[in-house]
């Protein structure tokens, strides 16, 4: 194996493996930052070329509980701390095998096939939070310009949607994703993100203050923004006395 980047949290990882393109990720399943899981999240979503398929997953994690059931599915490896050496061998040789299948120009694995990545990263996410508590989205992974960028949610002022694309805006930053406001609303907590639109999601953080236009509808000034955010009328409510 030949080592191209090491990094200190999951977002670091994620960038590293945009410019590093490697074919093996080793991410600890409790990361500061993005948390493995999430970091592979981000990962998997990646654009893919001719040249380039997404990496190989190895999660690092002390947690055998709920990691081993999901992991033998086979979509990603693990190992267990403290790291082994015939452990770390045994997983070095089915990543191998696995890249030497993949990259088979003939190769069928419609009989064996492995559940997706995301589906085992769902399930994790899960087993990490056997309580029950809602995991939200912590970052966006959003265009701008001609560069892709992890922006953290709290950053986010608020996510207004057209046909095509929805836009991210910061205080700093104007940016482009693919995900629509329907799928938006049930990833960020209800209690930051306020609907108040078909169209779009505010963070009542940002909420500067509530205006009228001259027809009566309901305006939503944002911080640092001199642009209104229109409030359609099923969630007038949620101003009721301003």
């Amino acid at each position: 194996l030949d080592i191209v980047a090491e990094a200190k949290n999951g977002l670091e990882a994620v960038e590293l493996v945009k410019e590093h393109k490697p074919d093996l990720v080793f991410l600890d399943i409790r990361m500061p930052g993005l948390t493995g899981v999430e970091a592979a999240r981000q990962i998997a979503q990646l654009p893919e070329d001719d040249e380039w398929l997404v990496p190989e997953i190895v999660f690092i994690t002390a947690y055998d509980q709920y990691a081993v059931e999901a992991f033998e599915q086979g979509v990603a490896d693990y190992v267990l701390k403290p790291a082994e050496r015939d452990r770390l061998q045994l997983t070095v040789a089915r990543i191998k095998k696995r890249l030497a299948q993949r990259d088979a120009p003939s190769a069928d694995f419609s009989d064996s096939a492995p559940v997706p990545l995301q589906q085992l990263l769902h399930k994790l996410s899960g087993q990490m939070n056997p309580a029950g508590k809602p995991q939200y989205l912590q970052w966006i992974q959003a265009t701008v310009g001609q560069a892709i960028q992890m922006i953290p949610v709290d950053d986010v002022l608020f996510f207004i949607s057209d046909e095509k694309y929805t836009r991210v805006q910061t205080a700093k930053v104007e940016a482009l994703i693919r995900k629509p406001i329907k799928e938006l609303v049930d990833e960020l907590d209800p209690q930051v993100f306020w609907q108040i639109h078909r169209s779009t999601l505010v963070n009542a953080r940002a909420i500067d203050g509530i205006t009228r236009d001259f027809r009566g509808r309901q305006l939503v000034g944002v911080k640092g923004l001199t642009e209104k955010l229109e409030v359609s009328r099923s969630y007038t409510h949620l101003f009721k006395g301003m």
